[in-house]
């Protein structure tokens, strides 16, 4: 997936969830729309250098936003509305070989309880439900989801499990936008209950997926897949 160009500059704070205070590098300071309303550990600290892009719609109240930071010498993607593209844009391009054989693939699909899966994929093997999950909280190497007690997650994995109950297949797929991740885990310390039910569901039969990007300041994509270790 190609990035727009970036604007560099340091981050000041961030609050109210969807905004953040940025120093360019020319020494002017903006507010900048921040497009991850999870609680960004680790990756939302003062002084960290950090990427925006600019947008030219009018109606816009801050034109810029907020893509990548710099953390501890690697890249971090923190825009969420990347890992459903950087999911989708692999298995067609069949960088993801547990996902290939299916002929279609369609995006928000409802299904559940007033819910939408990420991604349906359809074709000779039957039908494939994905939920996709954004993963930026790195620890010592090890990737951990999620970085916030996520009662909407706990739900998605319900939801796969019953999904699998009927004879469907289902899949969580976990996107790690972070350059430094060797392995994943549960994050058990933050959400215990999510821990539990991912535990749940795999030994019911839902699948679990964990896939690497490679970013630069120009492009990410899904490079490799790593160790998912409960």
């Amino acid at each position: 997936m190609k990035l727009p160009p970036l604007i560099a500059g340091i981050l000041l704070k961030r609050y109210k969830r969807f905004l953040a205070d940025v120093r360019l590098d020319d020494g002017s300071s903006v507010t900048v729309h921040c497009p991850n309303s999870g609680s960004m550990k680790g990756c939302a600290i003062p002084g960290s250098r950090v990427f925006l892009s600019h947008s030219d719609n009018p109606k816009r109240i801050y034109p810029m936003t907020w893509e990548l930071v710099e953390s501890k010498g690697v890249w971090v993607g923190v825009n969420t509305l990347f890992p459903n593209r950087l999911a989708r844009e692999a298995i067609e391009r069949g960088a993801i070989a547990e996902l290939q054989g299916y002929d279609i693939i369609r995006s928000e699909v409802p299904y559940g309880e007033r819910s939408r899966i990420d991604l349906l994929l359809k074709g000779s093997r039957g039908r494939c439900f994905v939920e996709v999950k954004n993963v930026t909280l790195v620890e010592n190497g090890r990737a951990l989801f999620p970085d916030a007690v996520t009662t909407r997650g706990q739900k998605h994995l319900r939801q796969l499990a019953k999904v699998v109950e009927k004879g469907e297949r289902g899949v969580i797929f976990f996107v790690i936008q972070h350059g430094s991740a060797k392995a994943l885990s549960p994050a058990d310390d933050i959400d215990p209950e999510y821990g539990r039910l991912l535990r749940l569901a795999l030994k019911n039969g839902v699948e679990a997926l964990a896939y690497q990007a490679d970013i630069t300041e120009k492009e990410i994509y899904l490079a490799r897949q790593i160790p998912f270790i409960l």
